[in-house]
């Protein structure tokens, strides 16, 4: 399904990013603040809704009240607590003071629905709209082989007990006056995981569930969110830990500007950051591995190779086709492996992975990465921050490369679809320059699934598969603030300044030693969840 809406700025992305924003505004302000208790927490947490959403008249739905338990919610979430809901006496603030702890995990599931917030839509359902004309050859109920189509007062009608929704009436009614209904939500998730619960709303299968995200920005209704690390991350910075952000190579044009490393630094050192490093330094890691492995396995020992550094594609490939889970890289992603990079000078540090994806905060559950990442934020969450200490990007000084040597262009090319399988060719090609590497690719987890079936049917036999959940790649992830193509585009100006194209150029050959640890492969799937009070059933 299409994302509509995308790139323009709704009441719904107001409203997210006021919360955000204003969670975030609540915790700087302790600093201000010493003699807080636990009480003022609780009294600026309770009063948050009436400063998001003033007066005694609704903006975006029927009841003001209604508007403000919705926002409650969303507060919760952002804190990284668990729903509420409407059924009993409550106060926004119940367990808040437990959630603001820097090493504190928020509560499993990821992805929630709001039920109140939900509008309940009709989900794969076929209807006669008013555009039928009654035609006398009525090919509809001529084709329906359920028999389900009958005219009343010369109007088709679809009896939705017989109704197989199988869309031979839809494309068979030469008005198109029949219309497909689905729940948007459902429609966009890749995994088949949203159903619907016994009063209509959307259900989400958290079995099935792999934090695409692509439920959260295809329901207008803003009734699904994910939880969040926003606070946790200020906390840890304002107890004067050492707070490094690693930032995604689609950061690039998401606040404004030509996405100038250095002055995004400038930014993450007004938030209280102590350093910033480029996630295209893990891609340049994550290339050359994939690439050695390609070499040593495919096809003598594997049929194909997929790429490792989307879970959510990673995660469905493993699940759906065990008997090839193998066939997937077992190289780190590239937020780990930078990560990691970040470790070995500042071994300490609390590490902040910034990007696109909701799917990462599901990676860093695991107890491997969990022990190199402490927090995932996605871009919007960021930009909360940032407007909540008044900090305008495009108002800043640049302040320099980052420690590491520049990324190659084709590590930062990682965030648009088709720039991980390039980048491994090419790694590919440096030592073996007249290889043929076959590739195929896929956008959106339906795809990708359609590409591993035909893989597993042989058809990509000696290929190196390249999956993304989002269409378009890392760019189009559930947290990013800006159009996709206007994304694209940025990323790939800013990756053809890097003085280095290839991954493998000597410049990273100092590096190489990350990748040279025991562990330094990820397994199967989700086998090694964190083991945690927090976080026993996280998936």
């Amino acid at each position: 399904m299409p994302d509509t809406m995308r790139g323009v700025y709704t009441n719904l992305t107001e409203i997210r990013r006021k919360v955000f924003c204003e969670v975030a505004r609540i915790i700087y302000s302790t600093a201000d603040h010493p003699e807080w208790t636990d009480a003022d927490f609780d009294r600026a947490f309770d009063e948050l809704p009436y400063k998001i959403l003033p007066g005694d008249v609704a903006t975006y739905r029927g009841s003001v009240f209604l508007e403000r338990a919705i926002v409650s919610e969303r507060i919760r979430l952002a804190i990284g607590l668990s729903l509420q809901g409407v059924d009993r006496p409550q106060r926004i603030s119940d367990g808040m003071t437990r959630a603001l702890r820097a090493e504190t995990y928020y509560e499993p599931p990821l992805v929630n629905v709001i039920k109140f917030a939900c509008n309940s839509c009709k989900d794969n359902v076929y209807e006669v709209t008013n555009t039928c004309q009654g035609c006398l050859a009525h090919p509809c109920r001529e084709i329906c082989p359920k028999q389900a189509i009958t005219f009343v007062n010369k109007r088709a009608y679809i009896d939705q007990e017989k109704c197989v929704h199988c869309g031979l009436c839809a494309r068979t009614c030469p008005y198109h006056a029949i219309y497909h209904y689905e729940r948007p939500c459902a429609a966009a998730c890749g995994m088949g995981a949203i159903g619907s619960d016994e009063h209509g709303r959307a259900e989400i299968d958290q079995s099935k569930c792999v934090a695409c995200g692509q439920c959260l920005i295809n329901c207008p209704f803003g009734a699904i969110a994910d939880k969040s690390q926003i606070a946790q991350v200020i906390w840890s910075i304002l107890e004067g830990d050492e707070v490094i952000a690693i930032v995604a190579p689609a950061f690039v044009g998401q606040f404004g500007g030509k996405g100038d490393v250095g002055k995004l630094r400038a930014a993450f050192t007004k938030l209280g950051f102590s350093g910033l490093e480029e996630v295209a330094l893990g891609a340049d890691l994550c290339t050359i591995q994939e690439g050695e492995d390609f070499l040593e396995e495919v096809p003598d020992k594997l049929p194909f190779m997929g790429t490792s550094c989307c879970p959510a594609w990673s995660i469905m490939a493993k699940r759906e086709f065990p008997e090839h889970a193998d066939c997937i890289s077992m190289a780190l992603t590239p937020m780990t492996l930078t990560a990691r990079m970040v470790r070995t000078q500042h071994p300490h540090a609390k590490i902040v992975f910034v990007g696109p994806c909701s799917a990462k905060k599901l990676e860093a559950m695991r107890k491997s990465v969990r022990s190199e990442v402490d927090f995932v934020l996605t871009f919007e969450e960021m930009a909360g921050m940032m407007e909540a200490k008044g900090i305008d990007y495009l108002d800043l000084a640049d302040e320099g490369k980052s420690d590491f040597d520049v990324a190659s262009a084709d590590g930062r090319g990682f965030a648009v679809a088709g720039g991980v399988a390039s980048a491994v060719v090419n790694a590919i090609h440096r030592g073996h320059p007249d290889l043929e590497v076959k590739v195929a690719n896929a956008e959106g987890l339906e795809e990708c699934r359609k590409m591993m079936k035909d893989a597993a049917r042989g058809k990509y036999d000696g290929y190196l598969l390249e999956g993304m959940a989002c269409p378009g790649g890392c760019v189009a992830g559930a947290g990013t603030l800006v159009a996709i193509n206007k994304s694209a585009a940025a990323v790939r100006r800013y990756a053809k300044r890097s003085p280095r194209q290839n991954a493998t150029e000597d410049a990273f050959r100092m590096l190489i030693p990350v990748l040279e640890r025991p562990d330094d492969r990820q397994r199967f799937g989700d086998d090694e969840l964190l083991e945690t009070d927090e976080a026993q059933h996280l998936i």
